[in-house]
């Protein structure tokens, strides 16, 4: 069975057709054009902004002329991830969806039912003429994975309706009522470089095999970061075997948690036994301290082909490893107020150091403000004590709870009349983007849902089959209902 055979057959459709067209961060152009003859192909009128968000309107059906508008909201970019040794191109290449038992996943690649599976939901609504439903204002955002700048940049005047129903949620079974707001720090560094001692010899350090996933969602499940593990070797055997840093390239995107890393070294020539050796035995440490949540960690040395002519000076080594040591990362403060809710955390996500200079890349969330402040005077206080510096980019406040929300009472009321039961509510420690919207929309009522993902961010990114239907079934009956 091919994916798009899978039930409901329109949803699945068109989310093999979002798949084909190339969509990263920054790059939705193709899929833009498909969302432009989507709308002319179904007579529907479609608005877009400067920012390049788009909104396709399809009018009430009979009987529900005059019942308040609704709106659906999805973002329509992906995170573009894949493991390093993987040769794909997100910005010509088609993602590849297969059936993998109870849920789909993608060839080698992040999947993007992130967020593509509530774009294709909301496209199976739109062309569905069967349905009963008010107006409904269905909001495509762009680049939400990268800093929400499709809802920073969303007009005042796209939008007439009062309701917004998120789409971008990962747990079927629940209905998220919060999300944290975020920051991305950006520390940098100077260092100085001379000429490598004579007796020493190169060596490529090698991380590889961590699970990774969403900076966010997966931050509660503790897993290994490759920069701060990458780190932590080279200053064990600085101390020990005399190494010397020459690059260090590791992690990737802001909101991804670190899968790989790499860094070319220098050792005294007589020491290179001695830290293959340490590298075998950093392997094993590392696969018994995260066996739990960790199942395919690799770390390797080898001599480089191409010897190094240069090493970073002694004290400035220092000063970059002590800053990467120190710097906090990963779940800083839990909820209390919500239980197994993050409160705060933060995601080192990238760690550059190459020709003079030290870049390290960070995701702060969190669900208060006064937490977000503090995380981040600590990152700003750890690298100015190391001579370096931090600037703030895309400051983006929560979305408080609201537990009074009219839209939240109708859509618990219609999941219990389904199913039978009551579904959860939660606040997600991630960046919806229902937050931004809200500021621009005071009056906005909002919630939102979703099917169940599975690490998202990373090449094992998966959804499961039965909650897309389930999701899907439960989003035109409450538009039904509304």
């Amino acid at each position: 069975m091919k994916v798009r055979e899978l039930h409901p057959t329109n949803v699945w459709g068109y989310f093999a057709d979002i798949c084909a067209i190339p969509h990263p961060s920054k790059h939705e152009e193709k899929l833009a054009q498909y969302l432009r003859d989507f709308a002319a192909a179904q007579n529907l009128e479609i608005k877009e902004d400067k920012t390049g968000n788009i909104v396709i309107i399809k009018p009430a059906t009979s009987g529900y002329e005059g019942h308040q508008t609704i709106i659906l909201q999805a973002h329509f970019d992906m995170v573009p991830q894949k493991n390093s040794d993987v040769e794909f191109d997100f910005t010509k290449d088609s993602i590849v969806p297969v059936i993998d038992g109870e849920w789909v996943t993608a060839k080698i690649t992040t999947l993007g039912a992130d967020n593509g599976i509530g774009c294709a939901a909301m496209l199976a609504v739109l062309s569905d003429n069967s349905l009963k439903h008010p107006r409904i204002e269905a909001l495509f955002t762009i680049d939400e994975e990268t800093g929400l700048t499709g809802a920073n940049g969303l007009a005042t005047d796209m939008l007439t309706g009062k309701t917004l129903i998120n789409l971008d949620s990962e747990d079927e079974g629940e209905l998220y009522v919060g999300c944290a707001g975020a920051v991305n720090n950006s520390a940098t560094m100077e260092y100085a470089t001379e000429k490598t001692p004579s007796d020493y010899s190169t060596i490529e350090l090698d991380l590889r095999g961590l699970k990774g996933g969403h900076s966010g969602m997966e931050i509660i499940l503790q897993r290994a970061n490759a920069n701060k593990l990458l780190v932590r070797f080279i200053r064990e055997q600085t101390a020990t075997n005399n190494l010397r840093a020459v690059e260090i390239d590791a992690g990737g995107l802001r909101n991804a948690i670190p899968r790989e890393g790499r860094a070319i070294v220098v050792v005294p020539s007589g020491n290179i036994n001695r830290v293959i050796e340490a590298v075998n035995e950093f392997e094993k440490t590392l696969q018994y301290e995260y066996a739990l949540v960790e199942n395919a960690i690799k770390f390797s040395a080898k001599q480089a082909e191409k010897p190094a002519t240069e090493v970073i000076k002694c004290e400035d080594q220092k000063r970059i490893i002590d800053a990467l040591t120190a710097t906090p990362n990963g779940i800083f403060r839990m909820s209390e107020s919500m239980k197994g809710l993050v409160e705060t955390s933060t995601n080192m996500s990238k760690v550059e150091v190459k020709d003079g200079k030290v870049t390290v890349l960070f995701m702060t969330r969190c669900m208060v403000n006064y937490g977000k402040r503090e995380l981040n005077a600590m990152i700003r206080s750890v690298f100015e004590l190391a001579g370096g510096k931090v600037d703030e980019q895309g400051d983006y406040d929560g979305w408080a709870p609201n537990m009074n929300s009219p839209i939240l009472e109708k859509m618990q009321e219609v999941y219990r009349s389904l199913y039978g039961k009551t579904p959860e509510i939660k606040a997600i420690h991630a960046g919806l983007e229902c937050g931004i919207i809200g500021a621009k929309y005071p009056d906005m009522d909002m919630i939102s849902c979703g099917p169940t993902i599975r690490y998202p961010h990373s090449p094992d990114e998966k959804v499961k089959i039965d909650t897309v239907a389930k999701f899907y079934e439960f989003l035109v009956i409450t538009l039904s209902k509304l």
